[in-house]
């Protein structure tokens, strides 16, 4: 067995780009994600990817280039992105592969997600109903946590009003004009707590890693990135997760819980060497449940947190440092790299206007996706 390390990054810029399609967004950062390590695609010798609207993954060869290269087509909800990289970072750990690449790009319609019932194993009456809409679920989540853990619904303001403003100083979001928490709070209510610019947006963009064995990263990268961990784990008997048709008797905790507890314990680090994270927030109300979730703090510490500015760039624990899904909206494929990629160039201090002080050495990253998957990694210098 061999340890792994991320010594390429690129990026699409996440929101609307009218007239350039999702594959070709892929393409684009798989060629920045390659020029960064200063390799070509005919280094690659494997390759995963996915992308939930814009095809097959794998036709990106006809982009990139016909070299025979295995590639394996990943869709596993908005974790996707986080499977990708769990396939690549497989196959050079078991010597299938020495340099290998991650990729997720999606292009989506405007308007919310329409998932189709009978993918999930749900009846056609479900969705007819409404039941499908993510809202009300997410609503009746975050309500249900503020209450158990006695938090102020108005923390919630306070989360996106942080997820506004990181995105503005990132140059690859989508919506990177700051708000304030008043108007956060003011704006078109949803689903009781949670208000229009509290949830984030089916967008476009397109991320990718180029990942190689350890002894090799020195080569490619002057400051690789080791991935010490990415851990998948999939939904309990008894977890209250997206499109759930009923609560049982006995509660289970999430997938996000087990995810991140078998990250740590393959890396061999704890939550509380975390210095700068990436996690899922669908709504503010995700990013305030998964910070105890993932074990960076205690359930119901989330407020105390918050409103001390801890989870801002300048804080001791920033989260979401490149404005998360709320700035940059939610391109399925693309997300849980877009995590990786934002830790990768916090680690190697190429945030630039958001780079979190103090030559942060240690980055985690959690992402969740439906019917209740979650994909989490521990990222070192």
């Amino acid at each position: 067995m061999t340890g792994v390390s991320i010594v390429g990054v690129g990026i699409h810029r996440f929101g609307r780009t009218d007239g350039v399609s999702g594959r070709d967004q892929g393409a684009a950062a798989a060629r920045a994600a390659l020029r960064d390590a200063g390799l070509s695609w005919n280094d690659i010798g494997f390759a995963a990817g996915g992308s939930h609207s814009s095809g097959a993954a794998d036709a990106l060869v006809s982009d990139l280039g016909l070299t025979t290269a295995p590639f394996v087509n990943v869709s596993n909800g908005c974790a996707t992105g986080g499977s990708a990289l769990a396939v690549a970072a497989a196959m050079i750990t078991s010597g299938a592969a020495e340099v290998a690449l991650a990729v997720g790009f999606d292009k989506h319609d405007r308007g919310a997600f329409n998932p189709d019932p009978a993918e999930f194993g749900l009846p056609e009456w479900y969705g007819r109903t409404g039941m499908m809409v993510t809202t009300q679920f997410f609503a009746m989540k975050i309500a249900r946590y503020l209450h158990d853990h006695d938090i102020s619904p108005d923390v919630l303001s306070a989360v996106a009003e942080k997820a506004f403003g990181n995105g503005a100083l990132n140059e690859f979001a989508w919506r990177r004009k700051p708000m304030t928490a008043e108007a956060i709070a003011g704006s078109m209510m949803l689903n009781p707590p949670l208000t229009q610019y509290m949830f984030c947006s089916p967008g476009e963009g397109a991320v990718a890693v180029v990942l190689c064995r350890d002894d090799l990263a020195a080569r490619y990268s002057p400051k690789p990135v080791r991935l010490r961990s990415v851990s998948l784990r999939t939904r309990r008997y008894g977890s209250f997760e997206v499109w759930s048709p009923h609560l049982t008797a006995e509660r289970a905790v999430s997938p996000t819980a087990d995810a991140a507890a078998a990250a740590f314990a393959d890396a061999g680090i704890g939550p509380e060497e975390v210095q700068v994270a990436q996690i899922q927030d669908s709504e503010a109300g995700a990013e305030v449940m998964h910070m105890a979730e993932t074990g960076l703090c205690k359930h119901g510490a989330q407020e105390a947190l918050i409103r001390a500015g801890e989870t801002a760039i300048g804080g001791s624990l920033p989260i979401n440092t490149d404005g998360g899904l709320i700035a940059n909206g939610e391109p399925i494929g693309a997300s849980g790299l877009r995590q990786v990629h934002e830790i990768v160039l916090q680690l190697q201090g190429r945030a630039g206007a958001r780079q979190v002080p103090g030559d942060p050495s240690v980055g985690f990253t959690q992402v969740y996706g439906a019917p209740g998957v979650s994909a989490c990694t521990v990222l070192t210098r």
